[in-house]
């Protein structure tokens, strides 16, 4: 193990998965070993104070980017912080915490990716980029039932911020190692979460497993539900693995085999009663589901920051 932490950066727009992503990395490596930091709770501005503003929460201006990335800095060195608390139930700030860093860090947020300084301190750079009508649905349903929000509301402020997401979280997208996209099987975008596709660019910034033993013979063609090829993302070459949620335990388990005999301490992650948080989702009626490609998307971050234990 390094005798710094490793730190995993999950970056994308609100509601865009983010904390159902981390949850599930979080149990798996063990919430012992890990330490969850939101970038949200360097915002400048309570809720009130950025109303009478005129300035949203997704725009640079309206967050200590620059105690952000001084904290990230030392969390890479092992050092604490005393980082800031923003409440998102009443839009005001609470008392700061004191973050001592494990053995994982894993820092999700809106503007992860917006210094320089801030993205040298990452191992690991994950960019989640849901279909925006997706995105909307997750959104509508979290703020309404968790935040006290109605849906005309929630509408409208996605409206307002639409300017400062174009602006400022979007671009992020080419500093990730590996850009996340579920999105449904059909046309109708209203699918089950535990039904849903998952579209990964595998950007070859960081060693990323080779899958071709496993997928190569299914090529990027309709019939496969796992498939991997070659892709341009952002005018750059990268490999894109493509898993469909009505993929088979028999499929998913081959490949989840394969990924964790690259790593001993991966070994036991196939066990689906060690770990049966990875790929579990909320369905919209509230029931907990299984998705393998989620599951398969968080044991490939999984095993991108267990090798990034290994290099350096």
């Amino acid at each position: 193990m390094s005798d710094r932490p490793i730190i995993l950066g999950i970056v994308g727009d609100s509601a865009a998965g983010k904390t159902t992503l981390t949850k599930g990395i979080a149990q798996f490596l063990g919430p012992e070993n890990v330490t969850v930091i939101c970038t949200d709770d360097y915002h400048r501005y309570d809720r009130k104070q950025r109303a009478e503003l005129g300035i949203t929460a997704l725009h640079p201006d309206c967050n200590y980017l620059d105690i952000m990335q001084q904290h990230l800095s030392q969390l890479r060195t092992g050092q604490p912080i005393l980082k800031p608390i923003y409440n998102h139930t009443t839009g005001t700030f609470d008392a700061p915490e004191y973050i001592k860093p494990n053995k994982f860090v894993v820092a999700e947020g809106l503007l992860g990716y917006s210094t320089r300084g801030a993205r040298n301190a990452y191992d690991v750079k994950v960019y989640l980029a849901p279909p925006e009508e997706l995105r909307t649905q997750w959104k509508v349903k979290r703020d309404t039932q968790k935040r006290g929000y109605t849906e005309a509301q929630v509408r409208a402020e996605m409206v307002k911020r639409e300017a400062d997401s174009e602006a400022y979280i979007r671009p992020q997208r080419q500093w990730a190692d590996l850009v996340v996209s579920f999105y449904p099987a059909s046309d109708n975008g209203s699918e089950s979460n535990g039904h849903l596709n998952v579209r990964l660019v595998l950007r070859p910034n960081i060693p990323h497993p080779d899958l071709t033993p496993v997928v190569s013979a299914n090529g990027m063609n309709n019939d496969s539900a796992i498939r991997l090829g070659l892709d341009r993302d952002m005018g750059k070459p990268v490999d894109v693995l493509e898993i469909d949620g009505h993929a088979t335990s028999d499929q998913v388990t081959k490949l989840e085999r394969f990924i964790c005999d690259k790593i001993p301490s991966l070994i036991d992650a196939c066990d689906r009663e060690t770990h049966p948080e990875l790929g579990r989702v909320t369905g919209t009626t509230g029931e907990t589901l299984q998705s393998y490609p989620l599951a398969l998307t968080q044991l490939l971050i999984v095993y991108d920051m267990l090798k990034a234990t290994q290099l350096h």
